[in-house]
């Protein structure tokens, strides 16, 4: 054995061009897939294993208290399917003003509960202890030991003994943090401490037998829903809705990382086999040599599959790290408040990455290895390395020859077809290098198109200052002042005021926003994104984002109840949009005047978008702004999102890495068959042709492969884009229009049509050069 460890490491040394590619193109593919596979696992894994800790609540509904009784609703939830059940606890939607913790501020559901356990929703009291007595209350906030950090639970920003004061009702102390992950409620007070809160509603936390499915959970509650009384249930929500909120951060990331790590993947195997294939041509006499000191077959086969062993591991190891490190950020966004500790990659991922990509390689170097272990050594001695003279390649060349093109020309152009093998596995790597340069090219086309059209048709937004953050306010103003203000500053088109008040819906725990638009709203070009339905046209209509329909399972045509400080109204949903904040509704200023006509908004809470007529930047108007009004207007520029940034940095660097391997690929190609031709070109030397010509033969080998490579790829390219944009947009529950995927124009295909060319000519270059300088004497010396 150490004499093939010897063989096998001489090999490395002798071949350190292809011992490189190896390492790097194993290092890029491991990466790829280890992200790929820890995003994949943590798309569903730690919720899954959370709930069950939990035994969360596969459906949490409110009541209203004025139409069912305790007695009733403890009745029903023995209602066939129903495997256990909690509650009733009275509910109380409190409307928290400012002044208080920021946390705590706008509506505040709170439940009157006497413990954490129990055999539905077991509450994780992960700081302090629970509320016993009255002025107590338990906060619903996730641990601060989210995703990645290094600290637990005593963040210095979760104190206890903080405030929650409430005009009228009495001053609750905390106590203690939970978290729920069924989302059942904002805190939770003692039974004795509720019914000061004025609870109107009554919670009931069910556990069905069937609950695979949103079906399954409509049934169940259905189920429990048709022994009570008529309209008593307000709202309610299922545990996947949840599910699929957590798992769209890291799943939308899920698709195209797969792709690319399949296609880098692809990449190796073709590599890797081509290199072991070259290797044993080009090392006939080598074989005949081992074979005549008594290397056995198996040991002939034993050296050729550990040259590639070494890098591929070595490659492996690196590849791992860093795709660990990599994902960590991603992870930590993905998962950021929802209370779930990521520990990282898990070691699952990191195993499957470690075992099988090695033995992906060895499995890509059988099939030539084992070449070299049928060659006898008589056969491989005499043989040496010279090439074969006849065959396809030839008589192509001979054809090519009574052409009109030049002779350097016609001779590359019948160059590839005298390896077939070789040439199959680097056209194969060319069609991998363009596709994956097509398939980013248009995945970034069509995230900049949903970027733009998600924005709104606005230069910037003017936010008034917020005491409460330490900002200088300035002249005390209405809103119609404010709004004059900024239309009579020069370069003003359109002005359109909205207001952002936190709002309850009946029947859901987290608490949203409500932007309630005045004037011309249609201006803001919200339309432009729509996905169903048609934009507002007066009071008691919402327009709400698609993601939110997709995680609650709701339709345009929807009734949604609106809360606040204790007052109800119900909106219809008109519209819901591509790609929008799914905690945010957008409603008319009407409604904000039927739901609360005395509600008197705070000056920060308004918000002003402006549309700049094109003479003036966004820049020059905020400084005019600025001078007119004073301090206490903040300008807010429209910036790209984080995830499109991330989208397009991650897969122009991954294109870019594909690109170089495959032109790598090419490039140890060149190599190889330079190699072998040696005394090709000295003869064609010795008979008058130049370096330039030497050149051009031997890139024009190689651009026939990339023009051809690039018809290929680009669609293929188009087709899987075509598939995994509308994965990663299912994935990350928004829905996207078609105009979004159409993104191909006949000049941008035409260019990269030529990537395979460019790919192919790139990699070939270099060793083209090196064989034009060979002179004629080292050409046509001897083996």
């Amino acid at each position: 054995m150490s004499a093939v460890w010897r063989a096998s490491r001489a090999a490395v040394r002798r071949r350190r061009l292809q011992t490189f590619v190896i390492g790097l193109v194993v290092l890029f593919s491991t990466a790829t897939i280890v992200v790929a596979l820890g995003l994949l696992e943590a798309a569903s894994g730690p919720f899954d294993k959370g709930f069950a800790q939990q035994r969360g609540a596969h459906a949490v509904a409110a009541y209203d208290a004025a139409k069912v009784s305790d007695a009733r609703l403890t009745e029903a939830s023995g209602t066939a399917g129903v495997e256990a059940a909690a509650g009733p606890y009275p509910l109380a939607v409190l409307h928290v003003p400012e002044g208080n913790q920021p946390r705590y501020v706008g509506p505040f559901n709170v439940v009157g509960r006497s413990g954490s356990g129990g055999d539905v929703d077991r509450v994780d009291l992960w700081k302090g202890r629970w509320a016993s007595a009255p002025g107590e209350i338990v906060v619903n906030d996730p641990r601060p030991a989210a995703a990645l950090l290094p600290f637990e639970a005593e963040h210095p920003g979760f104190p206890l003994g903080d405030t929650i004061k409430v005009p009228g009702l009495p001053t609750l102390t905390v106590v203690g943090y939970a978290h729920s992950l069924s989302n059942t409620a904002d805190g939770w007070v003692s039974p004795d401490q509720i019914d000061a809160l004025g609870p109107t509603m009554t919670e009931m936390l069910y556990r069905f037998a069937e609950h695979a499915t949103d079906a399954d959970v409509a049934a169940g509650l259905a189920a429990v829903d048709s022994t009570l009384p008529t309209d008593s249930l307000l709202a309610s929500h299922s545990y996947l809705t949840i599910q699929r909120d957590v798992a769209s951060g890291p799943g939308s990331y899920v698709p195209f990382l797969v792709v690319f790590g399949l296609l880098g993947l692809a990449v190796a195997v073709l590599i890797v086999a081509n290199v072991v294939s070259g290797a044993v041509v080009s090392g006939f006499r080598h074989i005949g040599v081992l074979k005549t000191l008594g290397f056995t077959p198996g040991q002939v086969t034993a050296v050729y599959l550990l040259m590639v062993s070494v890098p591929a591991v070595i490659g492996c190891l690196l590849g791992t790290a860093l795709g660990d490190l990599a994902a960590r950020p991603l992870l930590s966004g993905a998962f950021q408040g929802t209370g779930m500790r990521i520990e990282g990659i898990s070691l699952r991922a990191e195993l499957a990455a470690l075992i099988g990509m090695p033995l992906v390689v060895l499995l890509a170097a059988l099939v030539p290895a084992l070449r070299a272990r049928r060659i006898s050594a008589t056969e491989a001695i005499s043989a040496g390395s010279a090439p074969r003279r006849t065959g396809r390649g030839h008589r192509v060349q001979r054809r090519l020859s009574g052409t009109r093109l030049p002779r350097a020309v016609s001779l590359g152009l019948g160059l590839p077809l005298a390896r077939p093998g070789r040439t199959a596995l680097t056209l194969s790597a060319i069609v991998l290098g363009v596709l994956t340069v097509t398939f980013a090219s248009g995945l970034a086309d069509t995230v900049v198109k949903v970027t733009e059209a998600s924005g709104q048709d606005v230069d910037l937004t003017m936010r008034p200052a917020n005491p409460l953050f330490g900002e200088e306010t300035a002249k005390d103003r209405s809103d119609r002042e404010m709004e004059a203000l900024l239309r009579s500053a020069p370069g003003a088109v359109e002005v359109t005021p909205d207001l952002i008040v936190p709002l309850a819906l009946a029947g859901q725990a987290d608490a949203v926003d409500g932007f309630f638009l005045r004037g011309n709203h249609a201006a803001l070009g919200y339309e432009k994104q729509l996905v169903d339905g048609r934009w507002l046209k007066g009071s008691g209509e919402t327009v709400v984002a698609s993601e939110f329909l997709n995680q609650t399972g709701g339709k345009v045509g929807d009734r949604l109840t609106l809360v606040l400080h204790g007052k109800r109204t119900e909106v219809t949903v008109v519209g819901s949009l591509m790609n929008h904040e799914p905690d945010r509704l957008l409603i008319d200023r009407g409604t904000l005047t039927r739901l609360d006509a005395d509600y008197r908004p705070q000056t920060h809470q308004y918000r002003y978008h402006v549309k700049l007529d094109s003479r003036t930047t966004p820049q020059k108007y905020a400084a005019a702004v600025d001078k007119a009004a004073g301090p206490g207007l903040h300008p807010i520029f429209n910036e790209p999102a984080s995830f499109t940034v991330a989208v397009i940095s991650l897969s122009t660097a991954l294109s870019l890495m594909l690109g170089t391997v495959a032109a790598l690929g090419v490039f140890n190609t060149v190599v190889l068959n330079t190699r072998e031709r040696r005394r090709d070109m000295g003869m064609l030397k010795s008979i008058g042709m130049t370096p330039r010509q030497v050149i051009a033969m031997v890139v024009t080998s190689m651009a026939a492969l990339g023009a051809i490579g690039g018809l290929i790829g680009v669609p293929l390219g188009m087709a899987a884009h075509r598939v995994v944009v509308p994965l990663m947009a299912e994935a990350a529950l928004v829905t996207l229009p078609s105009s979004v995927l159409d993104v191909w124009a006949a000049p941008a295909l035409a260019l990269l049509g030529l990537a395979g060319v460019t790919l192919a000519v790139l990699g070939a270059l270099i060793p083209a050069r090196r064989a034009a300088r060979l002179t004629i004497s080292e050409a046509l010396r001897g083996e």
